[in-house]
């Protein structure tokens, strides 16, 4: 009997998020992976203590911690936790973990804005990759995030989106490590987490997350 691997997702409640909190998409999130692994949900920051973290195959940040940054520590804690090998997806506002400059470095790009919500089309790129495998074109009312990324950080853009006649990237992947790390931008609300894409894009990237070779 197969044994199902952990996962920590880890978000902000009520005045933390008011945008978007973990309690609005987290049954989409369970019914999305529940069948394939354990899922611990929290907004509990003290869960990236290093004695706990390491004790996931796989970490989902869909934080709000613009305004509050993680500790030193805990950005540490997730550091190592990725160059050890484990494995880092993070989901739209996940990307928050930017307010500690040493994980905007390990996701090796930082949100720099967005425009309205919108309908957007997004498609894949030339890259072929497991994130993105049965991934036709498709579009999605998002906040259209936009960002900037390190010059030396060997990103693989796998999904852009188009905004006034721009490519946008929507989804990259970055090895650190021992580690690997994916960013999905849909995810604003719950509507995102049912779109069939979007579905398929989580799945996927929590499947090449936690392969093992």
């Amino acid at each position: 009997m197969s044994v199902h691997k952990n996962i920590l997702v880890l978000g902000d409640n009520n005045e933390r998020a008011p945008y978007h909190p973990l309690k609005n998409i987290q049954d989409e999130l369970a019914a999305i992976l529940g069948d394939l692994y354990t899922i611990h949900f929290t907004d509990n920051y003290s869960s990236l203590d290093p004695e706990n973290l390491h004790s996931y195959d796989l970490m989902i940040a869909y934080t709000d911690c613009w305004n509050a940054p993680i500790t030193e520590q805990h950005a540490a804690s997730i550091t190592q936790f990725v160059q050890r090998g484990g494995s880092l997806l993070v989901i739209h506002n996940g990307i928050s973990l930017q307010s500690r400059e040493e994980c905007s470095k390990l996701i090796g790009g930082k949100f720099t804005g967005h425009p309205d919500y919108q309908l957007l089309d997004f498609r894949k790129t030339a890259v072929q990759h497991p994130v993105t495998i049965g991934i036709e074109p498709f579009s999605l009312e998002e906040e259209p995030y936009q960002f900037e990324f390190y010059s030396d950080a060997s990103i693989e853009v796998l999904l852009e989106y188009t905004l006034d006649d721009r490519r946008i990237p929507a989804a990259w992947t970055i090895a650190r490590g021992e580690g690997r790390i994916v960013y999905l931008m849909p995810g604003h609300h719950k509507p995102s987490f049912l779109h069939p894409s979007s579905r398929r894009l989580i799945q996927n990237s929590a499947q090449w997350l936690t392969a093992t070779s």
